[in-house]
């Protein structure tokens, strides 16, 4: 179960159901196309800053057991609840069951990585909200515009034909991140003993006793 959870929010599914969701949403108005993809543009940014950072350089906040956010459940979050949401409003019902299955299944995504030990709780519940605002954002405005009228049964057969498809695949960003930030940490010696440094530790030692420490 937590597999079929784990691969509806893999990379290889979830940005072919984004582009076909992109594809179809500039037939009726191609700035919110661009929109849509700037949106999970950004979310995916923020995602991979953090694999960088840690990587790289081991970032990281062991107080809340945080090294990177979870990428799958926030593309899983984000593109499911617009994909949903989108469907029912080609076909002229209320968006809102929609938009609520999109959250859960952004959820259970979550839970499966945990499950998994990919990820840990805090990884997974930021990457849950980054996918929630993402979404919003655009379905916001989206949700506001009148959709150029379509026979829905060719977007909605397009959506579940790639999803098939891609279902299983495995997207190779997560590998090539890990051997693009060994590299990138090798070329930026200024960088590394700056970042190399940043635990953010759970405990602070106090200042008098770190004092004290030093004089001795």
């Amino acid at each position: 179960m937590w597999t079929f959870y784990s691969n509806l929010g893999d990379a290889a599914v979830t940005l072919p159901v984004a582009i076909v969701c992109a594809v179809w949403i500039a037939k009726t108005e191609l700035g919110l196309a661009y929109r849509w993809g700037l949106t999970l543009a950004c979310g995916m940014l923020l995602v991979g800053v953090t694999k960088v950072l840690y990587y790289a350089w081991g970032v990281s906040v062991p107080l809340a057991h945080f090294r990177v956010i979870s990428g799958h459940t926030m593309l899983s979050t984000a593109v499911w609840v617009v994909a949903f949401a989108l469907v029912l409003r080609w076909w002229r019902q209320p968006v809102s069951p929609g938009i609520v299955a999109g959250l859960l299944l952004g959820a259970m995504t979550g839970m499966s990585r945990v499950h998994g030990h990919s990820h840990s709780v805090a990884e997974v519940l930021i990457g849950w909200t980054i996918g929630s605002i993402a979404a919003w954002v655009f379905l916001r405005l989206a949700l506001r515009n009148e959709f150029r009228p379509f026979q829905p049964i060719w977007p909605t057969l397009c959506l579940l034909i790639v999803t098939s498809i891609a279902y299983g695949h495995r997207a190779p960003f997560q590998d090539l991140i890990e051997t693009k930030s060994a590299a990138l940490r090798e070329n930026t010696p200024t960088l590394v003993c700056a970042l190399s440094r940043i635990r953010f530790p759970a405990v602070l030692p106090a200042r008098g006793s770190s004092d004290k420490g030093s004089r001795s």
